[in-house]
């Protein structure tokens, strides 16, 4: 990996998700035109086009506050595209593309061997960009296929975009008021999808609140060391030898004064003949006699 491919990739899982919702907005554009004929339709996919041009807005404001050049980011890695693109023109949404051959010239020097193992590494923040998508694909899909369903249904009040909209987000949030609901069995079939989806979704950022907040900090592994880590440096430490002339037990390792040892054993071992002497007394043994 170059130094420009590192300084130019925030993290594996946040490019991922900024060009996939690249494509999206893309997309967004083709279903426009194709569903041109059904106002409802049309207003959730600009909804949903104002909602990817704040994402790409704060995402250009992040990349260029981080960038250790900010001139080179603008001009040479196609700063002034993104932009230009993060505004909510239809005429410029086409230079999204330019955040989609990012993406994928990024990844292609990252290598995939590399891209799963930071994915792997980094399990708490890839859940977290895996469920900001998950959120936005069902935000959109989902408000478009209850609208789809729900509509021209007798009976029906999910009927216009913001219906279809409020339902969808009251549904992934496990709220539920019960102000909108389907009434046909296609539409209740894709409310239960919804719902189970919202639950994977939520349960998610659950386990990653959980994991911000209650897991270990990474600076708390400098700070002191494991158990096992001390004992296997206590034993790697060689062991003190007693060389000739040199205490083993003194840290600074002065020599010893042969002679002042000697006098040292010959008052011990008088002070231990007198005890042994009063122990026979004691006793009532004869007296040691005196050589």
């Amino acid at each position: 990996m170059t130094k420009s491919v590192r300084t130019e990739l925030k993290s594996t899982g946040y490019e991922i998700f900024i060009g996939v919702l690249s494509i999206l907005s893309i997309l967004n554009l083709v279903l426009m035109y194709a569903l041109v004929d059904d106002p409802a339709l049309n207003t959730v996919l600009r909804v949903m086009n104002i909602l990817f041009s704040a994402i790409f807005l704060a995402d250009f404001a992040y990349r260029l506050t981080t960038a250790p050049k900010r001139g080179a980011y603008f001009f040479r890695h196609y700063g002034w595209a993104d932009l230009l693109a993060s505004l909510p023109f239809a005429e410029l949404k086409v230079l999204r593309l330019f955040r989609v051959v990012r993406v994928v010239r990024l990844m292609r020097e990252v290598g995939p061997r590399t891209i799963w193992r930071t994915l792997v590494k980094d399990r708490a923040g890839s859940a977290l960009y895996a469920l900001l998508l998950m959120g936005v694909l069902v935000l959109q899909f989902g408000s478009l296929t209850m609208l789809y369903l729900e509509e021209d249904a007798p009976g029906a009040n999910i009927t216009t975009a913001s219906d279809a909209l409020w339902y969808t987000i009251v549904t992934i949030s496990t709220v539920g008021y019960g102000d909108y609901y389907p009434v046909t069995n296609p539409g209740r079939f894709a409310g239960v999808v919804i719902i189970v989806v919202g639950v994977g979704i939520f349960g998610t950022f659950t386990g990653y609140l959980a994991n911000l907040f209650l897991g270990p900090r990474k600076d708390d592994g400098g700070e002191a060391a494991a158990p096992g880590e001390s004992a296997a440096a206590a034993s790697t430490e060689p062991a003190p030898t007693a060389d000739a002339g040199v205490h083993p037990s003194r840290p600074e390792g002065r020599p010893v004064d042969t002679e002042a040892t000697l006098d040292e054993i010959r008052s011990l071992l008088t002070r231990s003949e007198a005890d042994l002497d009063s122990i026979r007394l004691l006793l009532g043994g004869p007296e040691r006699p005196t050589p």
